[in-house]
């Protein structure tokens, strides 16, 4: 596991950074690239909701994974416990991403 992580707000930063490096007729400001994410991050959010798959061509695909009920064992009383079943977000990385990493 990595020893670093970036936060939000230091992901915005390099957001914002990023695009003004490609483009220099027009500055985007933090608050600018904030607004980016945030969208971005609505938009992912309801099509999971809807049952809806987030394919990013090379990046990666964002999905949920239905988990059925079982049955688990609560380690501090080792008793056994009922988990309801459960919707969680997944994300697989795309190739061109896999490639990326070094």
């Amino acid at each position: 596991m990595a020893d670093k992580a970036m936060n939000k707000g230091e992901l915005i930063e390099k957001i914002a950074d990023e695009m003004n490096q490609d483009n220099k007729e027009h500055t985007v400001s933090k608050s600018e690239a904030q607004r980016f994410f945030d969208s971005f991050q609505r938009v992912v959010t309801d099509s999971l909701n809807n049952e809806v798959d987030v394919q990013i061509t090379g990046f990666g695909k964002f999905y949920v994974q239905k988990r059925e009920a079982r049955e688990g064992i609560n380690p501090q009383t080792k008793s056994k416990i009922n988990i309801a079943a459960s919707k969680v977000p997944k994300f697989t990385a795309g190739n061109a991403l896999k490639d990326a990493i070094k």
